[in-house]
């Protein structure tokens, strides 16, 4: 049965596409039974390399306490860098060249910069002008290149949501005397969040997973840094130790993805369920009292 978005398959179609499941199945097969005899042939599947996740020391001495600071340094970067990419996107679009040419150079300058190195800037700089701890300096930096790089990017997400709604929207409300800070807040903000929602947590995601640079790299004790450790003091497998914290991950942005899901249709039911049937005495009569307001505001 054919439909308006495509055509039916033929039967030549479908035994093709029947086909190319069967080998696409075969060849996962392959790969996974591939990678298990590896590791099988490596004794990496031994249970003795895997018991000490079984047991609490390791997840209370490092798992948890690494899973802790991942979380916090991502929380901070979240908090600084979504109000602060908000400004510097609506600044771009700003009517005056003295605020949208400097905001334009800082978010293209940050974005341009790998968050590593800015992380490593920080440290840095910390270390030299500033009185902070050395226990602390990691998280500052690790932190300070997060908000760096995701609040230039969350800045032109802003941008695009924005400059993705109708122009309509920005033309009604200037036609009913809205400012352009009230057409902004009030109008165009509420209605781009919705469409901009899948990109701002496509990078909440990526600020999460890039907090790992910081415990290869800065010494941030996070859970990617716990795996040494484990592996050196605690007898724990490199392989088995990596395995568990990539799932720590996955776990940690599945929920962050499955709430923002949850966050998208509520969103999206609200919006549909401010629609209101009006009799036609009420248009009538919201009609008079329209073009009054707009006589007045004339």
């Amino acid at each position: 049965m054919s439909s308006v978005l495509y055509d039916a398959q033929g039967p030549r179609a479908k035994r093709r596409n029947v086909l190319i499941t069967v080998v696409f199945l075969a060849a996962l097969v392959a790969v996974l039974w591939w990678v298990y005899k590896s590791l099988d042939d490596k004794g990496q599947l031994e249970w003795a390399k895997w018991e000490p996740f079984t047991k609490s020391e390791s997840w209370t001495t490092y798992i948890l306490p690494g899973l802790k600071n991942t979380l916090i340094a991502a929380a901070l970067a979240m908090v600084i860098a979504l109000p602060l990419g908000a400004v510097f996107g609506i600044a771009r679009m700003s009517d005056h060249a003295w605020v949208r040419i400097p905001a334009g150079a800082i978010v293209e300058f940050f974005r341009a910069i790998p968050v590593l190195i800015l992380m490593i800037f920080g440290l840095a700089l910390y270390s030299e002008y500033t009185g902070i701890s050395s226990d602390d300096r990691p998280l500052y930096a690790v932190v300070t290149g997060l908000v760096l790089y995701n609040a230039s990017v969350l800045a032109e997400i802003v941008r695009a949501g924005i400059l993705a709604l109708p122009k309509g929207q920005t033309e009604a409300a200037q036609a009913i005397g809205l400012r352009k800070t009230q057409t902004m807040t009030s109008i165009l903000l509420p209605q781009a969040v919705t469409a901009m929602l899948p990109a701002i947590v496509s990078q909440l995601v990526v600020i999460v997973k890039d907090t790992a640079l910081g415990g290869a790299v800065l010494t941030f004790p996070d859970m990617l840094a716990a795996v040494s450790p484990m592996s050196s003091y605690y007898g724990a497998n490199v392989i088995a130790s990596f395995t568990i914290v990539a799932l720590i991950y996955i776990a940690v942005n599945f929920a962050i993805t499955t709430f923002a899901s949850w966050l998208e249709r509520r969103l999206r039911r609200g919006k549909k369920s401010t629609g209101a049937v009006l009799k036609a005495d009420d248009a009538a009569v919201g009609g008079t009292f329209g073009t009054g307001a707009g006589g007045a505001n004339a």
